[in-house]
């Protein structure tokens, strides 16, 4: 697919995956929205794209606020691209805790509501607006690109509930690529292992790699959001990815305890 020319959605185009994206993106020739809850990054990462950049504030859990952004995106020119990249927590740790406390539910239900349940809501809806596009050559119309994360195959200690919402975004990956085929819309999902974005908070980038790196098989470090975002350019560029997860992550699989 062409890339220049056709508007892509980032959602999360504030934090590490999606501001990466975003910016390759663009460097492609896309305009771009940037969809995120964070008005402070989401504008910053707006602002530093320059011309063909906005930002639209959204809540990736309410409905209303998603078909707004994408109104927002659709005024930029044909909606060919969709990212959804967005963080949110991983929920309560164990199933039991050490105290014998157990796993809050709410908090269950809220990972799964931020990552799984908002991320079906944005690729209905972006499919939805996608499939008004003329087809290019060769039938396609667009691209949905979601992320997992390693953890829906090797899960760790403490997440259980993230590990279920991003196997859910797994799951879905080959069915909604097989509904959305007849309509020239294909879906993808990245699963990405160790990388240096905010997820981890204040935590020094020199701390985390000298915690992560050694696990990684090859290349020995974590890994760097714009080899996200490449990887998310090249899911664009070639129309025969299609219904796949592609894992990310150096070879890196998860112990019972991360590393």
């Amino acid at each position: 697919m062409i890339i220049e020319g056709s508007t892509a959605m980032v959602v999360g185009g504030g934090g590490g995956f999606g501001g990466a994206t975003a910016r390759r993106l663009a460097k492609a020739g896309a305009k771009i929205a940037i969809l995120d809850l964070d008005e402070e990054k989401g504008a910053a990462s707006a602002a530093e794209i320059g011309d063909g950049a906005i930002f639209v504030k959204t809540d990736v859990t309410d409905e209303d606020s998603i078909a707004n952004a994408i109104a927002h995106a659709q005024e930029l020119g044909p909606l060919r691209i969709a990212v959804v990249a967005h963080g949110g927590g991983g929920g309560d740790g164990r199933v039991v805790h050490r105290d014998g406390r157990p796993h809050s539910f709410e908090a269950f239900r809220r990972v799964i509501d931020v990552f799984l349940n908002a991320t079906f809501n944005v690729t209905r809806l972006a499919a939805a607006a996608i499939a008004e596009t003329e087809p290019l050559d060769g039938g396609e119309r667009g691209v949905i690109i979601n992320t997992a994360s390693i953890a829906a195959f090797d899960g760790s200690v403490g997440q259980a509930a993230y590990a279920a919402a991003k196997a859910g975004i797994v799951g879905m990956t080959l069915p909604a690529a097989r509904d959305l085929g007849p309509l020239g819309i294909r879906v993808m999902t990245i699963a990405p292992g160790v990388f240096l974005t905010g997820a981890y908070g204040k935590v020094s980038p020199e701390d985390l790699q000298a915690q992560w790196g050694p696990s990684v098989p090859f290349p020995s470090r974590m890994g760097d959001p714009d080899e996200y975002a490449l990887l998310a350019q090249q899911i664009c560029e070639n129309p025969y990815l299609n219904g796949e997860v592609v894992r990310l992550d150096g070879g890196l699989r998860f112990t019972k305890r991360g590393t």
